[in-house]
């Protein structure tokens, strides 16, 4: 009997953000998971993208794998991105045969990896990784927003809604901001 190969799905949330951490998640499906109800998480609901993340979570081995603001700021969005992708696999305690990942870039030293663009929109294992990454840096970022409540990130996560970006100009800038991100950047140079 041939061998099943394990696959696993990697895609990380947070990299348009200007404040918190960049999150990736490394996902194998298991037997039993609905694979109806995966899809790019983006375009899921928030209500319905915490339950189906449970849904996940009980039918695969997953891991999640962050880089700091730091981090961001000493590498680049991209390569802070490629660590915590990085991290994510290292975390996981079966190691795939295969590695999908989503977007155009790989980290280093991966061996047997694809790399597909859109591919939280077109594989499922990688819809599974982009809606773990994505729950767990909302939950972050709502936690975050109890101790910063002046920039909504329990509605915007972060990112540079209206909201946010009113909070930057009138209370200045946080330990959890992107110092290098324009918006933030213009708020420091003024």
């Amino acid at each position: 009997m041939k061998k099943k190969i394990i696959i696993a799905g990697i895609d990380e949330v947070g990299r348009g953000c200007l404040a918190g951490p960049v999150v990736s998640a490394a996902v194998i499906l298991k037997e039993g998971v609905n694979l109806e109800i995966l899809e790019d998480s983006k375009k899921i609901s928030f209500k319905k993208r915490l339950k189906i993340s449970e849904h996940i979570k009980s039918h695969s081995h997953y891991a999640v794998g962050l880089a700091s603001v730091k981090e961001i700021l000493d590498l680049n969005i991209l390569q802070a991105s490629l660590l915590s992708m990085k991290r994510a696999l290292n975390q996981l305690t079966i190691k795939p045969d295969l590695t999908l990942i989503d977007g155009n870039f790989a980290p280093s030293g991966l061996k047997n990896y694809k790399t597909i663009i859109n591919g939280d929109e077109k594989i499922k294992v990688i819809s599974a990784a982009s809606i773990i990454a994505k729950v767990f840096r909302d939950k972050l970022m709502i936690k975050l927003a109890e101790e910063f409540s002046n920039y909504a990130w329990e509605r915007n996560f972060g990112y540079g809604t209206k909201a946010h970006l009113e909070g930057l100009k009138k209370f200045g800038i946080t330990s959890h901001h992107r110092k290098g991100f324009k918006p933030v950047h213009k708020i420091l140079s003024n």
